[in-house]
């Protein structure tokens, strides 16, 4: 899959970007909300993974663009700090998936999997 990294910490991004390689998943990384969005302007991933927390432009607000433009984009969405009233507002926005930062890795290859199921049917 064709995956768009969007996470401010760059060693996480860089980590995350040679696990997914890894798995087959060809990456790009964007380390701003902003940065992100420009991206998309132009290109479309199979999906986004992001994170929740990033400086300005949050990941609920990238979401909120990214829904108001795309509503069918699969969305995964990385927290370690989210709380509940974000959670709640991913969910209304229709995220696809929402991991628990120190669980990416673990559960990341079944979350793609899931979203390659509802592309297809």
């Amino acid at each position: 899959m064709k995956l768009l990294l969007i996470e401010d910490d760059e060693h996480v991004a860089q980590v995350l970007a040679e696990a997914f390689s890894s798995d087959g998943h060809e990456t790009t990384i964007r380390y701003t909300g902003e940065d992100g969005l420009a991206y998309l302007s132009n290109e479309r991933p199979d999906a986004v993974v992001l994170d929740i927390r990033l400086p300005s432009l949050n990941g609920v607000a990238v979401l909120r663009q990214i829904r108001s433009s795309d509503q069918a984009l699969p969305v995964i969405i990385m927290t370690g700090l989210a709380t509940p009233g974000e959670i709640a507002e991913a969910r209304r926005l229709g995220v696809t998936e929402i991991i628990e930062k120190p669980e990416v890795l673990k559960h990341f290859s079944a979350a793609l999997a899931r979203v390659a199921r509802r592309d297809k049917a």
